[in-house]
């Protein structure tokens, strides 16, 4: 009984997309913020580059500099992947793509330096970083993204942890596709499951991005089931491959889990 109200108000709340405007999305495996290796660091045009030459779609990260400008960069902070300390949106991106990523002569890029190094040659899955609270910095960040995305015309898709920010294409660009990255971690009880249906209400998502190690899931297959695709993240072994080609549409890999 739980599983079939769960069902009904799932397909109110978060209707299936057309299935024309998502069948790309399980025809790549993606690299996990590129393909990179040491020497080659995340989230680097070398990265991406290397990862368009395998014929591997490409999953990257994205931060707002201080004067707005959205940059592909994971961490919130510099430290772990520069020379640098403090908060990458304290900094403008001139500043940011002055920075050497460690390891190499890299710099951060901006998103439109690396939509132009991609070109519309291999499918792209950006995840939009937000932090807990307000809302106002992350909003201002989705219309940086939206902003650089007029005109792509590469296959591309926006995904977030933040069903907020999911919602804020729905609402303001309904053409992008747009994921909601989910992990149970140890929330698997009655609690976790309706904190995702509520997560997929609010942010009426065209496919999830799955933490591998929740699959298989019920949530995951149900939402498959009716027409949602399941990506994957992350990867990283011949065993997660198995398992993402059993209970997903496509892999984000990284390492090992690289075919």
């Amino acid at each position: 009984m739980r599983s079939l109200l769960f069902g009904l108000l799932d397909r109110w709340r978060a209707p299936a997309p057309k299935p024309d405007k998502v069948a790309w999305l399980g025809g790549h495996a993606y690299a996990h913020r590129g393909l990179h290796a040491p020497g080659v660091p995340e989230n680097s045009l070398s990265a991406f580059s290397a990862a368009i030459e395998r014929g591997m779609g490409i999953e990257c990260d994205v931060q707002r500099a201080r004067d707005g400008q959205a940059m592909v960069f994971h961490d919130f902070e510099l430290e772990r992947l520069t020379a640098e300390t403090g908060l990458v949106g304290e900094r403008s991106a001139e500043e940011l793509a002055r920075i050497e990523l460690s390891g190499s002569h890299e710099r951060i890029p901006t998103l439109r330096r690396m939509l132009d190094e991609v070109a519309g040659r291999v499918p792209i899955l950006i995840e939009i970083k937000s932090k807990r609270g307000s809302f106002a910095r992350t909003g201002a960040l989705c219309q940086a993204v939206r902003r650089v995305l007029e005109g792509y015309t590469g296959p591309h898709a926006v995904m977030s942890f933040d069903p907020r920010v999911v919602r804020w294409f729905a609402d303001r660009s309904p053409l992008t596709v747009r994921g909601l990255v989910v992990t149970e971690e140890s929330d698997k009880a009655l609690p976790g499951i309706i904190r995702r249906h509520l997560f997929l209400w609010k942010a009426r998502p065209d496919f999830l991005a799955y933490d591998i190690r929740d699959l298989p899931s019920r949530f995951a297959a149900a939402q498959r089931k009716r027409g949602l695709p399941v990506l994957t993240w992350t990867v990283r072994s011949a065993e997660h491959r198995e398992r993402a080609a059993e209970h997903a549409d496509a892999p984000i890999a990284e390492g090992a889990g690289v075919a």
